[in-house]
């Protein structure tokens, strides 16, 4: 059993009691990276939020805008990848989105098993109102920061995508019920 102990307040240690002998505690060397990154992105979708907010549209829908915007029509696999969604979710997003007439499903030709997704008119018409305003927010944001961060950070961010492609070594794990201690 493991307890927390308080030696008048100076420490806390933990002891396994059977053995009255504390746990040694590994502290990770590196920092949280994908927390970070997390924080990152909501700082900056905070210059965003506003702009989103007052066209009443979510940023899982400004996402998948974007993704058909730029890529003209997908199917919904694809736009879960290219916007971070499961497929689930991807499901009813783009549910809703059809039935305020932001996008327009349809089969695709020769496979009426598949689905395209394309923006609506009214979801081009949307892009068109909203756009203009993110690229001021955009250029208002490397106007703070600078542009050699903006670069050097849309390079940084391109290679850490690019690490799916890459071979990275994994560690061995342990097998299931391994004594934790000894790994």
């Amino acid at each position: 059993m493991i307890v927390n102990i308080d030696l008048n307040g100076l420490m806390e240690r933990q002891y396994e009691i059977s053995l009255g002998v504390p746990l040694k505690k590994h502290q990770i060397a590196y920092p949280n990276l994908p927390q970070r990154m997390l924080k990152a992105r909501d700082s900056l979708m905070a210059n965003f939020r506003p702009i989103l907010n007052r066209f009443d549209i979510t940023e899982q829908q400004w996402r998948i805008l974007r993704a058909l915007d730029e890529h003209g029509q997908l199917e919904p696999k694809e736009i879960g990848e290219l916007c971070q969604i499961s497929s689930p979710s991807m499901a009813g997003m783009l549910s809703r989105m059809e039935e305020i007439e932001l996008i327009a499903r349809g089969p695709v030709a020769g496979d009426q098993r598949r689905v395209i997704v394309r923006l609506s008119q009214k979801g081009t018409h949307l892009l068109s109102q909203i756009g203009p305003l993110i690229d001021l927010q955009y250029s208002y944001i490397e106007q703070t920061y600078g542009k050699q961060i903006f670069a050097d950070l849309f390079k940084v961010l391109e290679a850490f995508i690019d690490l799916n492609k890459r071979s990275v070594k994994q560690v061995d794990l342990p097998s299931p019920g391994q004594n934790q201690e000894h790994i």
